[in-house]
C-alpha cells in the first residue's frame, strides 16, 4: 500500500464515483488536502479560485486536491463537492477526516495542506503557497531554508545604517515581529531593548524586526526605539515569507532560531522574559514545560499534564524528572524516525492561577488547596477532549500505563467545558 493510501484509505471520489487512491495520486508531483465545507464564507470564496488554478495550470504541473469536507450531511457535502474539478475523501468516512483534521493540527477552515508522492508533508501553509503563486512557477513549492529565504536580505542597523546578511552569520537569531500601531508590542520594545542592551547581545543573540508598521514612516520612527537590526519594510515578499516559515499569527511575536537554521521556539517572548539575563541561553524547549510560561503546544498536541500546584520544590523536581524520562523517549523517537513532529507533549503545573487555573475550569477539577498530584491527558486537537489519570505519587510507570491506556481506546473521553 501506497504511503498516501495508507493515509487516505483505499477509496477516493471522482465525479465519475468511487477510485482507488493508489491509482488516482501515482505519478503525481503533490497533493493538496483540501479542508473545506460549504457552509463556511471564506471557503467559499476561496474555492472557485482554487478550482480556477487547478484547472488552468496546476492540474498539469502534476497537482491533485482532495476535498476533506467539514461539511454537516452528506447532501450539503454532494451539493458542494459538485462545484470542484478535482477528488474527495468519501464523506461517510469520518474516522479519516477526524484523523487527517488531528494529524495536520486543522484548527481552521479552509486550510491546505500539501504533500509529496510519499505522503510527507510539503507545508501546512499550502494556501498561501498556492495563492502566490497560481500558476505553479514554483511547483511542489517546497519551502525554503532561512538561508535561503535571507540570503541577499537588505538589513538595517542602528541609524539607518545597511548591514549585510552576513552579519547574522554564527548568531543566535531572534526575528521580532512587531508594529508600532500595536500597544502590546509597544509595550514589550524597551523591555526587550534593555535585556538585549544589557545582556543578551553579549551572549550572541542578534534580533531582527520584522515589521508589520503601516507605512515606512512609522517603521522608521519604530525602529529609532531599537538597538538591533531590521528588514528592509519595503520586502514584503520574504516578511511573507517569515511569517508563513514560521506560523505567525499575531505580533508581538518573538521568534528563536540556533545557529543552523532550525528553530528552536516559536514562543520567544515567553522564553526571554521568563529569563531576561540569559541564564539559559539560547532556551532550548525543555522536555518538560511548565504551564505557567505559557501554553506551549497544548492546543498542537495531547498533552499530559502533572498538577501539583499545593506540592513543595522537591516534589515538583521529582515529578518533573519522572516525567522528563518519558518525554525524552518520544523526543528521541522524532529524530530516529525522522516525524514532523513528538507523539505527546509533557507539562507540569506547579503555581496556582494562570494558566494552570484555567485549564482546571475547562476539565472541572476541583481547586488546588491540599489537593494530591494528579496526571491528566488534554487532547484539544480531538475536539476538546480530556483523560482523567491517577492521583498521588507520579512515576515513570503511572506515566506509561497513562499513555497505554489512551492509545488502546480504554480511558473515558470526557469533553472539556467552553
Amino acid at each position: 500500500m501506497s504511503a498516501l493510501a495508507a493515509l487516505l484509505g483505499d477509496k477516493l471520489v471522482s465525479s465519475s464515483g468511487e477510485t482507488s487512491t493508489a491509482d488516482a495520486l501515482a505519478g503525481k508531483g503533490a497533493v493538496a488536502l483540501y479542508f473545506s465545507a460549504h457552509w463556511c464564507p471564506p471557503c467559499r470564496g476561496f474555492t472557485p479560485k482554487l478550482a480556477e488554478w487547478y484547472s488552468t495550470s496546476l492540474k498539469a504541473k502534476g497537482l491533485e486536491v482532495v476535498f476533506v469536507s467539514s461539511d454537516r450531511d452528506e447532501e450539503s457535502f454532494k451539493e458542494y463537492f459538485g462545484e470542484m474539478p478535482w477528488l474527495a475523501l468519501p464523506y461517510s468516512d469520518r474516522e479519516c477526516k477526524a484523523s487527517l483534521s488531528k494529524k495536520f493540527k486543522v484548527q481552521g477552515i479552509p486550510a491546505v495542506v500539501l504533500l509529496n508522492a510519499e505522503g510527507k508533508v510539503i507545508t501546512k501553509d499550502g494556501r498561501t503557497a498556492i495563492s502566490s503563486d497560481p500558476t505553479g512557477e514554483d511547483f511542489p513549492w517546497t519551502p525554503k531554508t532561512l538561508q535561503e529565504i535571507m540570503c541577499g536580505a537588505k538589513l538595517f542597523g542602528e541609524g539607518g545604517k545597511e548591514v549585510n546578511a552576513e552579519a547574522l552569520s554564527g548568531k543566535t537569531l531572534a526575528f521580532y515581529f512587531s508594529a508600532h500601531w500595536c500597544p502590546p508590542c509597544k509595550a514589550f520594545t524597551p523591555k526587550l531593548a534593555e535585556w538585549y542592551s544589557s545582556k543578551l547581545k553579549s551572549k550572541g543573540l542578534e534580533v531582527v524586526f520584522v515589521s508589520s508598521d503601516r507605512d515606512e514612516e512609522s517603521f522608521k520612527e519604530y525602529f529609532k526605539e531599537m538597538p538591533w537590526l531590521a528588514l528592509d519594510f519595503a520586502d514584503q515578499k520574504r516578511k511573507d515569507q517569515l511569517n508563513s516559515m514560521f506560523g505567525v499569527s499575531g505580533i508581538p511575536s518573538l521568534v528563536l532560531v540556533d545557529k543552523d537554521g532550525s528553530t528552536i521556539t516559536t514562543e520567544g517572548r515567553a522564553a526571554v522574559s521568563n529569563d531576561p539575563e540569559g541564564v539559559e541561553f539560547p532556551w532550548y524547549p525543555k522536555p518538560v514545560a511548565d504551564l505557567k510560561s505559557g501554553p506551549g503546544s497544548v492546543q498542537e498536541l495531547p498533552t499530559v499534564i502533572a498538577f501539583c500546584e499545593s506540592s513543595d520544590t522537591a516534589t515538583h523536581k521529582a515529578i518533573e524528572e519522572q516525567m522528563t524520562t518519558v518525554a525524552q523517549r518520544y523526543i528521541d523517537e522524532k529524530k530516529a524516525q525522522e516525524l514532523d513532529d513528538v507523539k505527546f507533549s509533557f507539562m507540569i503545573a506547579t503555581e496556582t492561577g494562570g494558566i494552570a487555573e484555567r485549564v482546571r475550569e475547562l476539565m472541572s477539577l476541583p481547586a488546588t488547596e491540599a489537593s494530591m498530584p494528579k496526571l491528566m491527558i488534554i487532547d484539544i486537537p480531538e475536539d476538546g477532549a480530556f483523560y482523567e489519570g491517577p492521583e498521588g505519587e507520579i512515576t515513570v510507570a503511572a506515566i506509561e500505563k497513562l499513555l497505554r491506556d489512551y492509545e488502546a481506546g480504554s480511558l473515558e473521553r470526557k469533553q472539556l467545558q467552553s
